[in-house]
């Protein structure tokens, strides 16, 4: 018997039945009903968006899902698990993409612009803000496009969240490794010898477990923010060792004593700010890093440019630049069951109402134009309300 086929579908079911996971009469006419689940093409990007588990939810509530064989493969779940959880397997791509809706980790590559059409709907991490060939693929398609990094839930960004989580916790691992190829430093320093500096610029989610990473390796660690109140917090429970309140003086004062620089700053549905400017970036050790975060969204920091799983980093000033658009894809287990987790009931409900409060904000682009007033402005377009 493969691993995990049967028995945890056994308990899950008996979950569903004693708990108040809706139902089709509950959720009332599906609107959508089938949904497509592609193998993940971006380099290193081993996710999948809804995981077994999931998938078992939504075929509970009559939807058909359409997973692409060995789409979880490289996140441990193997086609068997899929099946059993009442999956449709296919062989191949264009199959998926017929579905009505399709849900995948990462946005649309240009091999995959193809698969466009009128009529398809589209949830994944986009960030049209910082892709404007992207957002006009989608646009002349016809596609009606939501984004998991833009709905909010009134108190923060309930998509975003778990993967930034994960990010976070990867800057930590990933500036150490890096920082002890270039200056040959060692995060936590050694006994007659001082720790590491490490500044988080930007203390959300991703900025705050960077931090924790950090400082769970002894690393000194300042954090740098606008929200003085955040910051009085952080402190006060031992997540940083330091605290500045942001500012270009004040960024460049605390950068040049840095040995690892991880940028996190982040305006939803926004490009990027830039925090970070390149003579910031002069200003610092040779051999010391930097962790772009924001990435994805086009970069906080004047010298970043997009990197891959394949090929992380590169060297300016330098200065070690590690700039990954995927940095969670490199823990696909764990990042596929946090991120299905969080989508899998936001995708119920898309395939029921598209205007429900519970997906507030995820609606990017309808009827050919961006109808998000923050990416509309980041591409500098006209949009109507979301």
């Amino acid at each position: 018997m493969a691993r995990g086929t049967d028995a945890p579908y056994t308990s899950f079911s008996l979950l569903v039945n004693r708990t108040s996971f809706i139902r089709l009469t509950e959720l009332g006419e599906l609107m959508t009903k089938t949904i497509g689940v592609p193998a993940e093409v971006k380099d290193g990007e081993r996710r999948v968006a809804l995981d077994p588990h999931a998938v078992a939810m939504l075929t509970r509530v009559g939807l058909q899902v359409l997973v692409e064989c060995g789409a979880g493969l490289a996140a441990g779940f193997s086609d068997v698990e899929y099946q059993v959880a009442g999956a449709d397997l296919v062989s191949n791509a264009e199959a998926v993409w017929g579905a009505e809706l399709v849900v995948k980790v990462k946005e649309p590559l240009p091999s995959e612009w193809k698969q466009f059409r009128r009529g398809l709907k589209l949830f994944g991490y986009l960030h049209l803000a910082a892709a404007p060939e992207l957002a006009r693929a989608l646009q002349d398609a016809g596609v009606e496009a939501h984004a998991f990094e833009t709905v909010s839930d009134g108190r923060g960004l309930p998509l975003l969240a778990p993967m930034s989580d994960i990010a976070g916790r990867s800057a930590a691992i990933m500036g150490a490794y890096y920082l002890a190829q270039g200056s040959g430093t060692l995060l936590g320093g050694g006994a007659g010898v001082p720790p590491a500096r490490v500044v988080v610029v930007g203390m959300g989610v991703a900025g705050t477990m960077a931090a924790r990473g950090a400082r769970g390796m002894d690393a000194e660690v300042t954090g740098v923010d606008v929200n003085l109140d955040r910051l009085r917090q952080l402190q006060f429970d031992g997540t940083v060792t330091a605290t500045v309140a942001s500012s270009s003086s004040a960024i460049g004062d605390v950068l040049s004593h840095a040995d690892v620089v991880i940028g996190a700053a982040l305006v939803p549905g926004a490009r990027a700010p830039i925090v970070v400017d390149a003579n910031h970036v002069r200003s610092m050790r040779q051999g010391s890093v930097i962790v772009d975060l924001a990435i994805d969204q086009g970069g906080c920091i004047e010298t970043s440019r997009p990197t891959s799983l394949s090929n992380p980093v590169y060297e300016e000033a330098g200065i070690i630049h590690y700039c990954v658009t995927n940095v969670p894809g490199q823990f696909p287990r764990t990042a596929s069951h946090a991120l299905s987790a969080a989508i899998a009931p936001r995708v119920r409900q898309l395939a029921v109402d598209a205007d429900h409060p519970m997906l507030a904000g995820s609606l990017n682009v309808a009827d050919g134009r961006i109808v998000h007033p923050v990416v509309a402005a980041a591409l500098d377009t006209s949009a109507s309300a979301v």
